[in-house]
């Protein structure tokens, strides 16, 4: 009866030990494409912003809030949802099924990559298209008193984002088999493709 209890410890060890080791991967590889995605988004974002106008550099500042926005209700929706429906959608071979179980099982990661990576890139970046669109007014207005311009762009991204974010949330958790499935089919659509 020891032996048997010894060897079940020693394999919960190693799973342990293995689940560890695929962590630190994941923490190593989600801190690269962090750099790289931001570093593509904020290249990007400067290359547009550079020859615009203000009210263009405002619609863009509106997007990059925006896609924060919605990556942010996919992390919420992934981490609410439920799996059962999905798996007999899967045995029909309903496309977009098997992904929505993927994308369920491995929630944590998910949620990860859409409201802490994306989103937090996303508020980087809109804060510096924030920084941005204030030079370009101060510029073109020749305005001497910049505090009040500063506080009211920084205020319309912090107000624009938290209050995104928030009714985001809130559809999120109530529509979150909704939106997994959506996102798992855009991205077998894409596969596909």
């Amino acid at each position: 009866m020891k032996e048997k209890e010894k060897k079940k410890k020693i394999k919960l060890y190693a799973k342990r030990t293995k689940d560890k080791g695929s962590n630190y991967k994941w923490i190593i590889g989600i801190t690269l494409w962090t750099f790289l995605i931001s570093a593509f988004i904020s290249f990007i974002s400067d290359i547009l912003l550079s020859n615009v106008g203000i009210l263009i550099a405002f619609i863009i500042l509106v997007i990059i809030i925006l896609t924060g926005i919605v990556f942010d209700i996919i992390g919420v929706s992934v981490t609410a949802a439920d799996e059962v429906p999905f798996h007999s959608m899967a045995s029909r071979k309903v496309k977009g099924a098997k992904t929505s179980v993927l994308l369920i099982r491995n929630a944590d990661k998910v949620s990860n990559f859409c409201n802490d990576v994306i989103g937090d890139v996303c508020g980087v970046v809109s804060g510096a298209t924030g920084a941005v669109i204030i030079s370009k007014i101060l510029y073109s207005a020749n305005i001497h008193n910049k505090t009040i311009l500063t506080l009211s762009i920084s205020a319309f991204i912090a107000s624009m984002t938290v209050g995104g974010k928030a009714v985001g949330k809130n559809f999120a958790i109530s529509q979150s088999n909704n939106i997994v499935y959506s996102v798992a089919w855009i991205i077998e659509s894409l596969k596909g493709k």
